[in-house]
């Protein structure tokens, strides 16, 4: 008789165990959507509510002789205008910020690696320094670097001094807007690499010394495949705010020469009724990135990115 209550006890349990396992799921499913709900609605509310705003205004047309007033029609002539008038300076704006993101790499690299490996109790030290710029306003330090790289600072007069200034300045010059470029977004580069070396195990590294590599092969075969999320991470975090960047161009650059932030902000707030274009060239360039962001990571991407 025990063996038979036994038999008919367990699928009872069973089924009182199943019952309770699907129930524990849902509440859990209903968990995690109450808890993503305010990020899905601070993202609709301030992102994708101005984006469709913006691409409303991007297809409208203007009243004629009536600055500021438009059409709401269907017009793609303001993204026709974007690519043909204005391509040189969307060219500009990713040169410099391929530039500026290939300088940050060399820049960032080596420091990253030393905080990394190397620092030992200067780490947080380093860190602080790599950090303090953000406790400076964007603008004000793109002032201090203005006089950093002005006719009568030091930095022109030790380069005229060994005569490396054909042109006898760096103010005012693309060279000047690179720069700052550079400056301005080095720590985007700097943390996410020293992030990914931080985590690699230097045993790993170690061992291609004992299998008699040399530094270079160890750093190209080990060192950096272990880095590649952080520099990935890194040249995507750079290239991406210093392509639409319009501070250091209008801080430092030339007067004639634009980026196509210094246009989108012109249109917007100098040009009467240039809404349109300025939402136009917003969303070519918006696109334009994504295109060259999603080769970039097929291209270099690894399972962490794709």
């Amino acid at each position: 008789m025990s063996g038979l209550a036994q038999a008919s006890v367990a699928p009872a349990a069973a089924e009182v165990t199943a019952g309770g396992d699907d129930q524990r799921p849902t509440r859990r499913s209903w968990t995690a959507y109450l808890l993503l709900l305010p990020g899905a609605l601070w993202l609709g509310v301030f992102f994708v509510l101005p984006l469709v705003q913006l691409a409303t205004v991007s297809l409208q047309s203007r009243f004629p002789g009536f600055p500021g007033y438009y059409y709401r029609d269907v017009n793609f002539q303001n993204y026709v205008s974007a690519l043909t008038d204005y391509g040189p300076h969307f060219l500009r704006s990713f040169v410099y910020a391929g530039l500026a993101t290939f300088l940050a790499f060399v820049v960032a690299y080596p420091l990253a690696y030393a905080m990394a490996f190397k620092a030992g109790k200067w780490r947080n030290l380093m860190m602080i320094c790599v950090v303090a710029p953000f406790f400076t306003s964007f603008i004000l330090r793109t002032f201090a670097w203005s006089q950093i790289l002005a006719d009568e600072g030091w930095v022109a007069g030790i380069l005229n001094f060994l005569h490396l200034l054909p042109s006898g300045h760096i103010i005012n010059t693309p060279l000047a807007v690179v720069a700052g470029l550079t400056y301005n977004f080095l720590p985007f580069m700097v943390l996410p690499i020293y992030a990914s070396l931080e985590r690699a195990d230097p045993r790993v590294i170690e061992a291609g010394g004992d299998l008699y590599a040399d530094g270079f092969t160890t750093f190209r075969t080990v060192t950096l495949p272990m880095s590649m999320p952080g520099v990935l991470a890194g040249t995507l975090l750079t290239f991406i705010p210093a392509a639409g960047d319009f501070v250091n161009m209008e801080l430092l650059g030339p007067q004639r020469g634009k980026m196509v932030g210094n246009v989108i902000n012109d249109q917007f707030l100098a040009i009467p009724g240039g809404y349109p274009v300025a939402a136009a060239l917003s969303f070519t360039l918006m696109a334009a990135i994504l295109v060259m962001v999603f080769l970039y990571v097929r291209r270099f991407g690894t399972e962490e990115l794709v």
